[in-house]
């Protein structure tokens, strides 16, 4: 690929002061050093979103007080001017929105899960991408870990032989208490109905259960049974879910995610059984992948060596034995989909490797998974067709 002679740039809606997920972006997306924050708004409120956009010392005219300001005077500058791509890290109620305005604008966009509230603004949502030939990024980082790129590697490689049998659980136990009747910011947009949609856990982590799930397997579902519970008293979404699968190929799964596992931080991990072996990965532990040979002895694959798949050495940037975790995942997307931008700003085709990341399509996936959970859960706990 030619050289850019410019950096990247993007502008952020939301990630502001008090946001922990804003800075992980930030920090995330300037990692390659060919990127640049260079615009925001970074608050539903105009006060404090030029307050965070003065402390990250934001020029002042691109300092808005609104998306709709920023989506207004960076549509009017020239190309090479304006940003490339707008990343939205706000909470789940104000997606939809301004993705479509900016997709319709023929701005790219990167957001962070779930993408939307509904399969309607989703599919709408798609119509805005393929339409206006966007680049669209859905931040579910976990695929952005080299040993989830080796184990997808295993599977689509024939290692473990046809898939029989998915586990992927995710358990936290931080709201394992009232949180969100304290000062806890986070706590209270994401157990509130207006602003995180019509699922607590299923919508927070297990969403990111379903896509570690598929973007692993390749397996479509066919129909699946979940048993939703809200624990805490008074808490109006819910906070535990388990979720048995079927898949169109015959496999059988199970999902279960927590918010209230006591003790518990932030575990996701996944197990696959084929008829020729199995994996397991953990995101606590993320340097190491096991194969288990039913034949021989449990093989540990580690990040950084030179006998992984393709795509986890493209997403390795230390040598063995220097851990690469969180950031680095979240940084892999991000360099994938601006390296995709940069190929599309000098006319060329993107690099396989780089065109790895989640799509407005498994974003649509994702929400879809969230309703039929809720709805199965509502029936209690009946089976619903996928």
């Amino acid at each position: 690929m030619n050289s850019l002679d410019r950096k990247i740039t993007f502008g952020q809606i939301g990630g502001g002061q008090g946001s922990f997920i804003g800075a992980v972006h930030r920090r995330a997306a300037i990692a390659d050093g060919k990127t640049e924050l260079a615009a925001g708004a970074f608050s539903s409120d105009p006060e404090r979103a030029r307050a965070s956009g003065r402390e990250l010392l934001i020029a002042d005219e691109r300092n808005y007080g609104s998306w709709q300001a920023m989506l207004e005077r960076e549509s009017a500058l020239p190309a090479g001017e304006r940003i490339d791509f707008v990343n939205i890290v706000t909470p789940n109620h104000v997606h939809f929105e301004p993705a479509l305005a900016f997709a319709q604008a023929g701005i790219h966009v990167v957001m962070d899960k779930p993408m939307v509230h509904s399969s309607e603004q989703a599919q709408a949502l798609i119509e805005a991408v393929e339409e206006n030939d966007i680049i669209f990024c859905l931040t579910h980082n976990y695929t952005g870990y080299p040993m989830v790129k080796e184990a997808r590697d295993l599977v689509r490689s024939g290692r473990l032989g046809e898939i029989r049998r998915v586990v992927t659980e995710y358990p936290q136990g931080w709201l394992a208490e009232k949180e969100e009747d304290g000062e806890n910011k986070q706590a209270a947009w994401r157990t509130d109905p207006t602003r995180s949609g019509i699922a607590g856990a299923v919508g927070d982590i297990g969403s990111h259960c379903e896509n570690l799930m598929s973007y692993i397997t390749g397996l479509t579902l066919d129909s699946l049974c979940a048993d939703v519970t809200t624990f805490v008293p008074g808490r109006l979404l819910d906070d535990d879910a388990s979720v048995l699968l079927r898949f169109t190929n015959g496999a059988k799964g199970v999902l279960w995610c927590s918010q209230i596992a006591t003790a518990e931080e932030n575990d996701i991990n996944i197990r696959v059984y084929g008829t020729k072996g199995s994996l397991e990965w953990h995101q606590e532990h993320p340097n190491w992948l096991y194969f288990k040979d039913p034949h021989g002895p449990t093989q540990i694959y580690k990040r950084g060596n030179p006998y992984l798949s393709a795509a986890a050495q493209h997403a390795t940037h230390l040598p063995a034995g220097h851990p690469e975790a969180f950031y680095e995942a979240f940084a892999n997307l991000y360099q994938n989909v601006t390296n995709t931008i940069r190929a599309r700003l000098l006319g060329q085709a993107p690099d396989e490797l780089d065109l790895d990341f989640p799509t407005v399509y498994d974003g649509a996936q994702g929400v879809k998974f969230i309703e039929k959970v809720i709805e199965s859960g509502r029936q209690g706990a009946q089976w619903v067709t996928w």
